[in-house]
Order: structure tokens, then sequence, then C-alpha cells
């Protein structure tokens, strides 16, 4: 799809993931990888950048927080949402070697960073890959996608910051555990930037190989306005996954 030219689609299912949350699947099916994402718009109002929690077909998990997601929130069944892309670098998995996959995958998502690393978990678990995975949150009203993995047959584990779901404290504190438990072979994260410092910290100290995707305001989504610059890289099209080698 060319990323100037966006695409009609239209809404064929809801599913509200919590009270602030909500998926929506898309009449739509794009040649997309885990990690890409598309640029939402509704005519009028505004445009802004979504991750792709499924390709075939298009499914997006909104979270409310300001007018834009609210308008896409309050769209019901048959109503239209237009899309450019897939766009940006997606998350990669390890090759399998001959003797099969190698040590569990460990993904670990703040907040509503879950949702992109379902799309990597079902990709991995087709492949053969096994994997944890680590789920921070606030609370436990703020706790989406457990079930889903759990699905697929990932182990998972949840953070919360008051304790109310799984352990208390931080996602990243519960993924050392599991990497104290059990061997993993890479880590993939996604989430706020101040707990993807924190996985890329814990990459170095374990030698893992991670791949972190940012979450930053865009305005193009391919590279062109800069509104997405950090630290001399563009997260539109130079990410959003990065890449940590150890």
């Amino acid at each position: 799809m060319k990323t100037s030219l966006p695409r009609m689609s239209r809404i064929v299912d809801l599913v509200d993931e919590g009270p602030k949350v909500r998926t929506l699947v898309l009449d739509l099916r794009l040649e997309a990888d885990p990690g890409q994402f598309v640029m939402a718009w509704l005519p009028g109002l505004d445009e802004k950048p979504f991750s792709l929690v499924r390709a075939d077909p298009v499914t997006l998990t909104v979270a409310r927080a300001g007018p834009f997601s609210s308008a896409i929130q309050a769209l019901g069944t048959g109503e239209r949402l237009w899309l450019r892309g897939p766009l940006g670098r997606p998350f990669t998995l390890p090759p399998v070697e001959p003797s099969g996959p190698g040590p569990p995958l460990l993904l670990i998502g703040g907040g509503y960073g879950v949702a992109p690393l379902h799309f990597v978990a079902k990709r991995a678990r087709f492949s053969g890959w096994t994997a944890s995975m680590v789920i921070g949150a606030r609370t436990a009203a703020d706790v989406i996608f457990a079930k889903r993995f759990q699905a697929l047959g990932v182990r998972v584990a949840i953070a919360t910051d008051d304790g109310s779901m799984g352990e208390r404290g931080v996602a990243t504190g519960v993924a050392e555990r599991l990497l104290d438990e059990v061997g993993h072979g890479a880590i993939y994260a996604c989430g706020p930037e101040p707990m993807l410092e924190a996985v890329e910290l814990l990459a170095r100290k374990w030698r893992l190989p991670a791949q972190l995707s940012y979450e930053r305001y865009m305005r193009c989504g391919f590279g062109v306005c800069g509104s997405c610059a950090r630290e001399g890289w563009l997260v539109c099209s130079d990410g959003p996954v990065r890449h940590v080698s150890v």
C-alpha cells in the first residue's frame, strides 16, 4: 500500500478489553510483520499511529487517551476507518536451526504495549518457538490480553504497581526472576520508554539480544516530518523496533 494513500476499511467486530481499551477488527488484510504499524485517519479530525495486533484481518487495540482515540472507540460495526500502511521496521524472530527452536523467547509488555506483542507471540508459536510473556500494568483493571497469550500456549506472568493482580512491582522485576528461573534466548519488549530503558539494561546484564518497540507522536509515519525523532533516529522509519546487540 502506498504511504500517501489512505485505504478505507469497515469495522466488522468490536471487543472491549477493559474500561478504557477496545479492540477493532476491520474488513482489511495487509501483508505485514509484527511490530509494524498503520496510520489511522478520520477525515476532518486527525491521523495517528496504531500498532498492528493482527494483519489478517487488520486488528487494532485502542486505549482511550484523547479526542481522537475516543472518536475511534465510538465507532460502531459497519462504520469506516481509513488506514495507511503497514509502516515501520518490524520485530524479527531468530532463525530456527535444523535441530529445532532454541531457548524460549521472553516478551515484556508495559501497559498497552502488550497488544503488538501478541502478534509476535502468535508468529513465534507458529514457527515452533516457546515463549514467556510478562505483562506490566498499574492495576488489575489495566491488565489486557492475558487470556489471549495463554490461549497461544505462552507462559504469562503479571506485575501490577499496586499488587492487585499478579506480583506487586514492575514488569522488569518479574522478567529478571524468569531469567533466573529459566534460560531465555532473546527479549522482545514494547511499552513506555522508561521501561524500555530498564529492559535494555536487563538485556545487557544477561547478554541477550533484545528488540525494543518505541511509541512516539508521529505526523507522517514514513520519515519526512521528523516529529518522532529520538536520539538521532526516527521512530517511524528507523523503528519503531530498535535492535540491541550485546
